[in-house]
């Protein structure tokens, strides 16, 4: 028969219990979906268009920096015919490089491999991803232009897909390459710390096992991301809905 000061024991370990949220995460990269609304630019005439960028752009493509207005991330863009087949676009920030990206398009046309380079934390971020072809590009126009919609991810470093989580009965916690926030379930906007784009988060508690945030931007809401963690500890789900592009997309994170 158990004591009562066998239960008094117990008391401070089930209170201290992790959440499965816990922990270190690990993007499993196999697991990538994406679906909604391709991506699509192209470079004809010497003008580099990126009609679902948000805003749109339309700069020369000579590899000369061009400014641009309204994206939190950068503003300026430069584009680079490489070759036939391949593209080059840096975008910058008060001069210093932010992304670099290049694009080559498949023999046959159908794929688009793309390398990135990500420098908006204080790791430089990699990745490779691969996007198959949803619509052609305009007569005329570099064979890397049309719609795209990304289909994998590959070769992409832990500064990338290491995320960290923490959640308690009165909030949740988020930390990646140099940005973080400790939002409480009281439905205010917390700032996200270290974000160049100066986002807002507020998060909803489902469950125990369920979490969904919402970012804004300057008051406008940008995207809502559902955080799911399995009952055993292993896995979350997350769903990211991107509202300004019109995607969404899901992965699947390890514990690591």
């Amino acid at each position: 028969m158990r004591t009562a000061i066998s239960v008094l024991l117990l008391l401070p370990a089930i209170a201290l219990a992790d959440s499965a949220f816990d922990g270190d995460w690990k993007t499993r990269m196999d697991s990538l979906k994406v679906s909604g609304r391709p991506d699509a630019f192209e470079v004809a005439g010497g003008v580099y268009t990126c009609s679902t960028c948000a805003p749109a752009i339309k700069v020369q493509a000579d590899g000369v920096d061009h400014a641009v207005s309204g994206h939190p991330y950068y503003d300026t863009v430069a584009v680079t015919v490489l070759s036939p087949t391949s593209l080059r676009i840096v975008d910058k920030k008060t001069g210093q490089e932010v992304y670099n990206i290049t694009y080559t398009v498949s023999a046959d046309g159908t794929l688009l491999n793309a390398r990135l380079t990500d420098r908006t934390g204080p790791q430089v971020a990699t990745e490779a991803f691969t996007a198959r072809r949803v619509a052609g590009g305009a007569a005329g126009s570099h064979a890397c232009s049309g719609s795209w919609l990304a289909e994998r991810m590959s070769d992409a470093n832990d500064a990338l897909l290491i995320i960290t989580y923490r959640m308690t009965p009165d909030y949740f916690s988020m930390r990646w390459n140099g940005q973080s926030y400790q939002a409480k379930f009281d439905g205010q906007e917390y700032s996200v710390e270290g974000d160049p784009a100066h986002t807002t988060v507020s998060v909803r508690r489902i469950d125990d096992n369920t979490v969904e945030e919402t970012d804004r931007r300057d008051g406008r809401v940008t995207g809502e991301i559902r955080m799911a963690a399995a009952r055993d500890g292993r896995t979350i789900e997350i769903t990211d809905k991107d509202l300004q592009r019109g995607q969404t997309t899901t992965v699947i994170l390890d514990r690591h």
